[in-house]
């Protein structure tokens, strides 16, 4: 048994919907878990609504979601023929779950609603292909991820209850595919106890459908994108990047630590708990030779460059030049987890404490706030941190030269340094 996922990229117009199916179609008679994401840019749409909804505009997010129905109901009318009426029937039930939130006033907090209104877009989309794959011939059987995946309600980045989860695979899903060849669901989504959705973070489905491949016992997890394997850089960051056609788990998970977007971070380890290898497939030639993620030794690695635009720098040091000790980093720390705010770097000196996060600017509000009751804050906007794994001289010299550097931090494998941002779009135009 082997286990799909197809990003939003795949199924973002009628064109790949049809795509999808042939490549499926090329697996005819093989057992195949199938993880979907929503279509496109719908997760961010339905993020606009979830906005508007909580700032109190309810006509404008009622509008906002009025449009996204109207964009899957007419796909579906390009691609459905005998299927249409019984999909238009499900998408209508979804469509009713969001604007009965959306009728109402917010009185939770704006995760909570974000979690309720964004997981829609993964359950839009699979109800589509669903029925488009059967009305082709290609059967399969439509479940809810979140019947299957039982979270906590950490609502936004919401951790798994293992072995809840595990029960349903074995009781629902395993039985299932005693009748069906293909089980198809959604990624990124479950739900709590009391059955309020929930989502996994950002790019969760990959890690949805690593979970489904080590609690199935897959033979292999592929990740079919729009690109033809994993790059040592982000090609449209970086124009010159090249393919690599063999990682290993270890690696992966690095650059994934670092802020690579093509692997998500938490997707590797139940992979690597049980071996299963994993595949980066591009969808749109799957004929290319694409990547292999496994357990073994590779050698030779190209440098591999990610850069993340848009950080802060929060420079934080005591108010009596006293030293910085375990206390204040310890709640400082303890603030970022409140926060949820993940640091991408960090530099403890005798006096000072350095701390480099995503611009989300409500969140660095807050921790700026909180922090400066016990430790002087100053923030720096308008950064980029450049990370080198594998780096030479060369790279290393090329990607900096004649730059300013803020910060620099390294090991034997990796250099990390936050520059200005618009020094980056120097680098890149070079």
């Amino acid at each position: 048994m082997k286990v799909f996922k197809f990003g939003g990229a795949s199924v973002n117009s009628v064109e790949r919907i049809k795509n999808m199916a042939e490549i499926m179609r090329q697996y005819n008679g093989e057992k195949l878990m199938v993880i979907v994401s929503a279509m496109g840019k719908t997760t961010n749409a339905l993020e606009k609504v979830t906005k508007a909804f909580c700032d109190g505009h309810k006509d404008e997010a009622l509008f906002l979601f009025e449009q996204l129905k109207q964009q899957h109901l007419t796909t579906a009318k390009y691609l459905l023929v005998t299927n249409y009426l019984s999909c238009e029937v499900q998408l209508k039930d979804f469509f009713t779950e969001v604007e009965w939130l959306l009728h109402d006033k917010p009185v939770r907090e704006y995760d909570y609603y974000y979690d309720q209104v964004v997981c829609a877009g993964e359950l839009f989309s699979t109800s589509i292909v669903s029925h488009y794959l059967n009305e082709k011939g290609i059967a399969n059987k439509w479940i809810d991820a979140r019947d299957i995946i039982r979270t906590d309600d950490d609502f936004r980045d919401a951790v798994i209850d293992w072995k809840f989860t595990m029960n349903q695979v074995q009781n629902m899903i395993v039985p299932l595919f005693q009748e069906n060849n293909i089980i198809l669901t959604q990624g990124f989504i479950g739900a709590t106890d009391e059955n309020e959705s929930t989502t996994l973070g950002r790019e969760g489905s990959d890690y949805t459908a690593a979970l489904f491949a080590n609690m199935l016992d897959a033979e292999s997890q592929t990740i079919w994108k729009d690109v033809e394997s994993v790059m040592n850089a982000d090609p449209k960051q970086f124009p010159g990047a090249v393919a690599i056609e063999e990682l290993n788990y270890n690696e992966v998970i690095e650059m994934a630590y670092y802020g690579a977007q093509v692997i998500h971070p938490k997707t590797i380890k139940p992979l690597q708990n049980k071996g299963i290898p994993l595949y980066v497939k591009c969808f749109l030639d799957p004929s290319l030779k694409g990547t292999i993620i496994h357990d073994k030794p590779v050698h030779g690695l190209p440098p591999i460059i990610v850069l993340k635009e848009n950080q802060v720098l929060l420079e934080m040091s005591s108010m009596d030049f006293s030293f910085v000790g375990e206390q204040h980093v310890s709640h400082l720390y303890h603030l970022m987890e409140k926060l949820h705010v993940k640091p991408n770097l960090t530099q403890n000196g005798a006096i000072s404490f350095l701390c480099v996060i995503d611009e989300w600017p409500e969140k660095i509000e807050k921790l700026a706030l909180e922090a400066s009751s016990f430790l002087d804050v100053q923030v720096t906007k308008g950064l980029s941190l450049l990370t080198i794994r594998h780096y030479n001289k060369e790279i290393f010299e090329y990607l900096t030269q004649k730059k300013t550097i803020l910060l620099r931090q390294q090991t034997p494998e990796t250099i990390q340094v936050l520059l200005q941002q618009n020094r980056m779009d120097e680098i890149q135009n070079n």
